[in-house]
């Protein structure tokens, strides 16, 4: 049973269909002859249908090849001369984005402290903001409204990440007063390799990747068709009733499993749950949750080879407990018996472990 969705979700069956219908259309986007306007027709249909989603004119989308160069973009595109702050818990596609970017604490709950970001706007020239939507291992839901609001207080411009919450929740760039969101397709149920960048509008990009003015020449690179195809597909196949049914699934595995969740103090994701098990690493959970048919993942970071604890869970002041945190995340067509079956799994997990200990 694969719950680990928030690395990626399954693909739904409209995002197939449309990725093996656009494989057949032979034009280049940019050409102007028949072949070519119906590929353009096809990439400015998905555009339009994107951005209408999200709360955006489709002018004002670019497509990229996933939200790690939606991040990278908006940060170096929109951010200079600007200062780069970004919350300490960010996705690293943010926090490795440029060398000079400051962090922000989160408070214990997770959700970034909002005194600490007032001092940082007014200490300094005009900043540029980074904070994710939600915290992709926890699933913690930042207060984006009142960090738009401080951004337009101090002349900052706002950047969300926000690739856990689209489709999760509703979500829009105008509401938020946010100046650009990232956007992920396999995140949602559409195919890897293709995101997007959503601008308010009137909000000039430079480009990062130059090229032969493909994206009204704020991203170079034919477009990839079948992939925004798909794209568009998932986004019109996304359902509002999902995140009850999720919701309702991560509450019995949390009460069923009775240990503390990261985060669980504030608003989170309906379809995620990071669960503390003090005492045994998060790596020999998720192997031994693995060979019981169970995918879920681990807040742990990998680089070199080498498993540390999660920097997302110490920054939270987890201290010792970060090494020892899961994340169960539901993916869209979780079967009604998921809880269920997690919890079986893991209770044998801990029998086991609790016996190994004992001997």
């Amino acid at each position: 049973m694969y719950l680990d969705a928030n690395a990626t979700e399954p693909l739904r069956p409209a995002a197939r269909q449309a990725v093996l219908a656009a494989l057949d259309l032979v034009g280049n986007p940019s050409s102007i002859h028949a072949e070519g306007r119906a590929a353009r027709a096809l990439l400015e249909g998905a555009r339009g249908r994107i951005a209408a989603r999200f709360g955006g004119r489709a002018r004002d989308l670019v497509f990229t090849a996933g939200a790690t160069e939606a991040n990278v973009l908006a940060l170096l595109g929109l951010g200079a001369g600007r200062r780069l702050l970004a919350g300490a818990t960010e996705h690293p596609a943010i926090l490795r984005a440029a060398p000079d970017i400051a962090t922000l604490p989160v408070q214990p709950d997770g959700q970034l402290d909002l005194a600490a970001l007032e001092a940082a706007l007014a200490g300094g020239p005009p900043a540029l903001v980074a904070v994710m939507a939600a915290n992709n291992e926890t699933g913690v839901l930042h207060p984006l409204v009142d960090i738009a609001a401080l951004c337009r207080r101090h002349g900052a411009l706002l950047h969300v990440d926000a690739v856990q919450v689209a489709g999760r929740l509703p979500l829009s760039l105008a509401e938020l007063g946010a100046d650009s969101l990232a956007l992920s397709a396999h995140k949602l149920g559409g195919p890897k390799g293709v995101g997007a960048l959503l601008l308010r509008p009137a909000l000039d990009l430079t480009a990062q990747l130059p090229g032969g003015g493909q994206e009204r020449g704020r991203r170079g690179g034919t477009e990839a068709l079948p992939a925004i195809a798909g794209f568009a597909a998932a986004v019109e196949a996304l359902d509002p009733g999902e995140a009850p049914r999720l919701a309702a699934l991560r509450d019995a595995i949390e009460q069923g499993a009775g240990l503390p969740v990261a985060g669980g103090a504030a608003p989170r994701l309906p379809n995620t749950s990071c669960l503390i098990l003090p005492g045994i690493p998060a790596e020999t959970q998720v192997i031994a949750l693995d060979l019981a048919g169970i995918q879920v993942s681990s807040g742990a970071a990998c680089s070199s080879g080498k498993v540390g604890p999660s920097g997302v869970l110490l920054a939270m002041g987890l201290g010792d407990a970060a090494a020892c945190a899961i994340r169960v995340s539901l993916p869209w067509n979780a079967p009604a018996d998921a809880a269920t079956r997690f919890l079986a799994a893991h209770a044998a997990m801990r029998e086991r472990m609790a016996a190994r200990r004992a001997s």
